[in-house]
């Protein structure tokens, strides 16, 4: 096992009220962790607390430990801009910026400095053909990257994540806005990334989680109730909560 992320004793608080209480969770690299639970469990905002998003947020106070690569995050040293290069993230409605798909994927690039165009190119068609979408946008990198279905603009997201390299990739329900094709395709891109990168991804659809993740941490009320291997947890939860939410009795 090659631990790359790990977190001790995670406590949030937005001003006097305690969110997550006491997260204790590792993450192995190339593998696809799925955190599940239901909604207000404190799933996203666990997740935003890996980089650092939750700054962003007034009132927000974070304790406990979190490491990568066995760096603390929260140290006053740390680099949050290439913290979050090395630790990307993709939300839950695609958020293409209103540019090219081109300089869509090249953003992150070009805030670090990089203007060789050979590079820039590069980085472009390799991050489409990730995502699997090199083929469909080829001939249009130079279209507003608004201009196209939700399911291809969350692809064109993915890329422009992939584009600056990072080593983990946080995906807060990256398909609960799509229709079921897109969200398939969308599975099917994660699925091969997941040989090159750690992936972290929230979900609502219990059926996504079994399909695609390695691992799965289930949540509630701002607790960790259990993690550990996928088909485990969903055939033999050791928690009677976990085998309620996962037979549908609340949630």
């Amino acid at each position: 096992m090659s631990l790359l992320l790990s977190t001790a004793g995670v406590r949030l608080y937005y001003g006097k009220l305690e969110a997550l209480h006491g997260i204790d969770l590792n993450f192995e690299a190339h593998k696809i962790t799925a955190l599940i639970g239901p909604s207000g469990c404190g799933k996203s905002t666990y997740l935003r607390c890996l980089n650092r998003m939750n700054d962003l947020i007034p009132g927000v106070t974070i304790t406990g430990t979190l490491k990568l690569e066995g760096n603390d995050i929260y140290a006053p040293k740390t680099d949050v801009v290439s913290l979050r290069k090395t630790v990307g993230m993709v939300f839950q409605q695609p958020n293409p910026f209103p540019f090219s798909v081109y300089e869509n994927v090249v953003y992150g690039l070009r805030c670090a400095g990089v203007r060789d165009r050979a590079t820039l190119d590069e980085r472009v068609e390799t991050s489409l053909k990730q995502a699997a979408i090199w083929d469909e946008l080829k001939d249009d990198l130079h279209k507003s990257a608004l201009s196209f279905s939700g399911g291809q603009q969350q692809r064109i997201c993915i890329s422009r994540v992939l584009a600056t390299r990072p080593k983990v990739i946080l995906l807060d329900e990256p398909t609960s806005a799509l229709d079921p094709i897109s969200s398939g395709q969308i599975e099917e891109t994660l699925a091969r990334l997941r040989d090159d990168y750690t992936i972290i991804i929230v979900t609502h659809n219990m059926q996504q989680a079994s399909r695609l993740s390695d691992y799965t941490a289930f949540m509630l009320n701002g607790k960790l109730i259990e993690a550990g291997h996928t088909s485990k947890l969903f055939m033999h939860p050791s928690k009677q909560e976990t085998s309620d939410y996962l037979n549908g009795r609340f949630g």
